[in-house]
């Protein structure tokens, strides 16, 4: 099918995912990203592309093959296609999917010595895809992110994540203190990331099963919150620097924690 007028029924839906309006759907651009979705079996509801893209030697039998599982495909000119874009250049390719399961219940098949990560009021969603995207890189089972985190499934941040959200599973939506229970519940050991947290990071036992816990970007988690948890952990620094970047603090402890697991041989 072809789309010629900007008014079209596909495009409308297209916009309103794309803007957060239909909680059912996500909304995903960019060959790489939907060849991402594809693979990951994700229910692809649309695809909309355009002829230009479509006639590279490269996108062909990528596009071919999501046009084929999706119950919908249309093209579109290259200024159609910006007009659903979220980018200020298009990316030839926009694919509509169904949002994987958010609750509790996608963690069901993580092992006893699980990983986890949990984003707290993480509001960037390009930290919270990076998050994500470490997370898997650091051989974590799973994300959690709670309901006052950026969403991990909007456009911003799957660019960030680039297809990690797609494989690991992510529980969406709980409260701080619904999520520290879940934990306790299970034997989880709770680790909050505090710069006035009382132990380094390499003085603590990654080897059993804990849930990292990252808070706000700019105030970190509050008093109360570290409180419910049952460890703080800081990491040393030097000069005068206060704090480090959210993600990239993540990422510091979650490889430190790769190491001490043993994830990787030459960590």
């Amino acid at each position: 099918m072809q789309i010629t007028s900007r008014d079209n029924s596909l495009l409308r839906q297209a916009r309103a995912v794309r803007d957060g309006k239909i909680k059912e759907l996500i909304f995903v651009e960019g060959l790489r990203l939907c060849e991402e979705a594809l693979r990951s079996q994700l229910l692809i509801e649309a695809v909309i592309f355009s002829q230009q893209l479509a006639d590279k030697d490269k996108a062909a039998p990528i596009v071919e093959e999501i046009a084929r599982v999706a119950k919908r495909a249309a093209s579109v000119s290259e200024k159609l296609l910006e007009s659903i874009s979220y980018t200020k250049t298009p990316q030839g390719i926009v694919v509509l999917a169904q949002r994987p399961e958010p609750d509790a219940a996608v963690l069901s098949s993580i092992d006893e010595n699980a990983l986890l990560v949990v984003m707290h009021q993480i509001n960037n969603p390009v930290n919270v895809g990076a998050i994500v995207r470490t997370a898997e890189a650091a051989g974590a089972s799973a994300v959690i992110a709670t309901l006052t985190t950026s969403d991990p499934f909007s456009p911003k941040a799957l660019r960030g994540a680039m297809g990690s959200a797609f494989r690991l599973p992510i529980w969406i939506g709980g409260s701080y203190e619904d999520v520290m229970g879940w934990c306790r519940r299970r034997g989880i050991s709770t680790v909050c990331a505090d710069a006035e947290g009382r132990t380094s990071l390499t003085e603590i036992d990654w080897t059993r099963s804990c849930a990292l816990v990252m808070g706000p970007e700019s105030t970190g988690l509050s008093p109360n919150e570290i409180k419910i948890a049952d460890e703080s952990v800081r990491i040393p620094m030097k000069g005068l620097v206060e704090s480090l970047n959210v993600s990239v603090a993540a990422g510091i402890i979650l490889f430190e924690a790769a190491r001490r697991r043993g994830t990787f041989d030459t960590l």
